[in-house]
């Protein structure tokens, strides 16, 4: 048994489940939150990074805080969305294995409501749900919330903005005795206002980790690049990162797509979400980027909001975000569950006074990634120029008499000297198009 655990009071059922998942050491957060759930009866607001273990911080102790033989639903999730949901919902099942008599389920929007509205005609003890989907449900008098003993707010201040006009509505729903648990990685004023309007005077208030919040196992630094080398840039960072995960961030959805596009064209393995693609499109390829069969995601903040996995390598900021909070929800989406990270942020000669800027306001230092020389761009664009050759796909519009004669020129040379030859091939255009490129300008 976790004896770490268990010293925080978490009972042998949940702790079995534990040493099944391999966790064995509580984070800070987790040590902080646990006993306080478990032994007092405050409101509980508490601030800790993403990638801390928040989920198991407040999970653990709500499954042991459940009465299974109440069939009431005694605690309601609120997530910002639906992929974060679902990671919460999945969490929630994993840690409850050998708790048979607790029911989960899982009620957030983008998917069809009738396949919800049949799975809460039985008993449920906690639900996980994005706001707009739970309150659409009790509308339609699929579910109760009159008897709830609990209430989390995950993340609350990536959904800050809709939060209170939906805490209103779900409000009248809601016993006044409930304990009410708000999770963020900031503290804005929005989130400080939503805690004085909705959560009783004395609330607990933790922190976790936040002397080094958002740059804790992560390395920030920063590329200065003129607009036409953004691309290229970037490029050459993906080459050196090869066979890793990261994300890219845009602010728009016309960046995403571009961006994406680029990628494409240059082979990279990657995948696109914004908030304009249907739920089952961002689904799939949250799915290929989670198990790996993607290595990149290109991505808005709002359609980001919530991804939780593992082994993200790098994140990059094609474009600086418009909020300090963004930042540190961006660069949060590596270094998880005390890995190391990178978060590099590309950025033009006008963005250059923001950096201190961000270093003051979030307690960060970032260090300046020097661009690679001549040679060394030279080397990288013939390392993605082979990369593209390689994952080309076969052309089947060419005759067989034709590859026949082709094969019959080249058939006396050895596979390196065929290399040798392509090569000096390609460099020789290269030269050719820089030539005429240079000529057109003058």
């Amino acid at each position: 048994m976790s004896k770490q655990f268990s010293a925080l009071g978490i009972k042998e059922q949940l702790l079995e489940s534990l040493i099944d998942l391999k966790i064995s050491v509580p984070t800070d957060i987790q040590k902080k939150t646990i006993p306080i759930l478990l032994n007092q009866k405050d409101d509980v607001v508490a601030l800790a990074k993403t990638g801390t273990g928040k989920t198991a911080a407040f999970g653990l102790p709500l499954l042991q805080l459940i009465n299974p033989e109440n069939a009431d639903v005694q605690a309601v999730i609120l997530s910002p969305t639906r992929e974060l949901g679902q990671q919460i919902y999945a969490n929630l099942v994993s840690y409850a294995a050998h708790c048979p008599g607790i029911s989960i389920a899982s009620v957030c929007g983008g998917i069809p409501i009738k396949p919800q509205i049949d799975r809460l005609k039985e008993a449920t003890h906690i639900i996980v749900a994005t706001p707009g989907r739970l309150i659409d449900l009790i509308q339609r008098e699929a579910v109760s919330i009159k008897k709830i003993k609990y209430l989390v707010l995950d993340e609350a201040d990536e959904m800050v903005t809709a939060l209170k006009s939906d805490l209103d509505k779900l409000g009248p729903e809601m016993p006044k005795s409930r304990r009410t648990l708000l999770f963020t990685a900031t503290m804005p004023g929005t989130v400080k206002q939503l805690v004085q309007n909705y959560m009783s005077k004395n609330v607990v208030h933790l922190e976790a980790d936040m002397a080094q919040m958002g740059h804790q196992g992560i390395d920030h630094e920063y590329i200065v690049v003129e607009p036409i080398e953004k691309l290229e840039v970037l490029l050459h960072f993906l080459n050196s990162k090869e066979g890793q995960r990261g994300i890219i961030f845009c602010k728009t959805k016309a960046a995403v797509n571009k961006l994406a596009k680029k990628l494409a064209i240059n082979k990279f393995s990657s995948g696109a979400i914004h908030g304009s693609l249907t739920q089952g499109i961002r689904d799939r390829i949250m799915g290929q980027f989670r198990e790996g069969y993607i290595d990149i995601l290109v991505a808005t903040d709002l359609a980001a909001r919530g991804i939780d996995v593992k082994e993200v390598s790098y994140v990059v900021n094609y474009h600086l975000p418009d909020t300090y909070e963004a930042y540190v929800h961006r660069s949060g989406r590596t270094a998880r569950a005390g890995a190391k990270g990178l978060s590099l942020s590309i950025i033009q000669v006008d963005e250059l006074a923001d950096i201190p800027e961000f270093e003051k306001e979030l307690g960060l230092v970032f260090t300046e990634m020097k661009k690679e020389s001549e040679a060394d761009k030279e080397e990288i664009n013939l390392l993605l120029w082979a990369k593209r050759i390689f994952k080309t796909k076969t052309n089947r519009t060419v005759s067989d008499d034709t590859k026949e004669k082709i094969k019959t020129i080249f058939h006396h040379l050895t596979k390196e000297e065929l290399i040798e030859k392509v090569l000096a091939d390609h460099l020789i255009k290269g030269t050719t198009h820089a030539k005429t490129e240079a000529f057109q300008k003058k």
